[in-house]
């Protein structure tokens, strides 16, 4: 956050958490923003709360080791699963 004569920026950066099922039914969600950011699920309900948790943990860690991170002030995630019907 800066601040400069009273005035107070926030940047406030959204994830977007991409959804896709694999041929063995398994669900992956991945958060492209930050690399490395995946993670599997029985759902992609389970596989975003995962995804979700696995970012958490590593923006925390690029903090604690002062790894420059873009301006972070709040984090928000956007799931983009839309269930499809399979006849």
């Amino acid at each position: 956050m800066s601040t400069k004569a009273g005035y107070c920026i926030i940047k406030i950066m959204n994830f977007d958490i991409e959804f896709e099922q694999e041929e063995d039914g398994r669900w992956i969600a991945e958060i492209s923003e930050i690399p490395g950011v995946l993670a599997y699920g029985v759902t992609p309900l389970q596989a975003g709360a995962k995804v979700k948790a696995l970012a958490l943990r590593v923006l925390a860690e690029r903090m604690e080791n002062e790894v420059s991170i873009p301006g972070i002030n709040s984090i928000a995630f956007a799931s983009h699963y839309e269930p499809v019907a399979i006849n």
